[in-house]
């Protein structure tokens, strides 16, 4: 089980694919009201599982991503069904869980290294355990498996009133999801944002040393992750949101790349009153390798953008990417890229 993979565009070899299993909203904590529902009065949270059908057409979309990644030659890999009725805590809080839909919001591969993020939400502190398995038999098999220090993710660490648009994650200690990431070769893209604080971008660049450079990002998007902002899809080129990301606030990284910027998203909805992802989610890729992405199959004017760029698109289907907060790239975790 090869764990190698330091950029978002190289050949992918291997995957980690999620599952909706017992999928839930947690109970109405803290860290839920402040990162997820900021600026929100009253915070609408519909508390509890998922209904039947979301969960049922999830997992059928994600078989259906599974199939399609194996038809590509990829290894495909799974986690166990999340126990997420389970309830549990540090001593100064406790929650409810989560899902293990998204594997890239807590797991963050850089090279051969495997990391298990500090990651925001109480309902998410026992993210990584589906995926345990997969973690000691790729540390078996000669992988560098390490987890950042345990958050206590007290309730000063959040800024109960900041506004939407106002980050509302304080910086008390380091604390990332590994979605804030993305990947190019030796410099590593970190989102500054509700999901990210400046301490977890300290603590990543430390720990991984002077071989890598963490740019942090700051004033693009404070709601939550970087992959529905930036997409990289091949050295030099990067797909941009321009609801977020203008030629004012453009990150110096990007000197003298080719910056493709997203058309409107095709609005797929959401399933009664889980709105937990913008329209914006659609832009949420997934690279092949350097000339072929998985998108989305209802981004229509996305899919012609690439194309006309001269990628090949290979669609599937995503249908609860806003109501599960999470599309193709959310979904998978690569863990073997050329």
């Amino acid at each position: 089980m090869i764990i190698r993979s330091h950029n978002e565009w190289g050949r992918l070899r291997s995957v980690i694919v999620g599952r909706a299993d017992h999928a839930r909203v947690p109970g109405d904590d803290l860290s839920l009201r402040a990162i997820n529902f900021a600026g929100a009065s009253p915070p609408p949270i519909a508390a509890g599982p998922y209904p039947a059908r979301v969960i049922v057409e999830a997992n059928e979309d994600l078989e259906t991503l599974c199939a399609v990644l194996r038809d590509a030659g990829v290894t495909v890999y799974r986690p166990e069904p999340p126990r997420t009725e389970l309830v549990h805590g540090n001593g100064h809080w406790v929650s409810d869980g989560y899902y293990a839909y998204c594997p890239r919001d807590g797991l963050l591969v850089v090279g051969g290294t495997i990391i298990e993020a500090p990651m925001v939400l109480r309902a998410r502190y026992t993210d990584a355990f589906p995926y345990r398995g997969l973690l000691q038999a790729a540390m078996l098999d000669g992988a560098r498996w390490i987890a950042a220090p345990k958050p206590q993710l007290l309730d000063d660490g959040y800024d109960q009133h900041a506004g939407r648009d106002h980050k509302s994650l304080r910086d008390l200690e380091p604390v990332f999801d590994a979605a804030n990431v993305l990947r190019a070769d030796r410099d590593l893209l970190y989102l500054e944002s509700n999901s990210g604080n400046a301490l977890g971008a300290r603590w990543l660049q430390t720990t991984l040393g002077y071989e890598y450079r963490v740019h942090v990002l700051r004033g693009l998007y404070s709601y939550m992750h970087l992959d529905s902002t930036i997409s990289l899809l091949r050295p030099g080129v990067a797909l941009l949101n321009p609801s977020r990301v203008t030629e004012r606030n453009l990150p110096a990284f990007f000197s003298g790349w080719r910056l493709l910027w997203c058309p409107e998203p095709v609005d797929i909805g959401f399933h009664g009153p889980y709105q937990h992802a913008s329209p914006w989610v659609g832009m949420n890729l997934l690279m092949l390798d350097e000339s072929t992405a998985f998108v989305e199959r209802t981004q229509a004017p996305l899919i012609r953008l690439l194309e006309a760029e001269g990628f090949e698109v290979i669609p599937v289907p995503v249908r609860h990417a806003r109501t599960l907060a999470g599309a193709v790239h959310c979904v998978t975790l690569d863990l073997h890229r050329d």
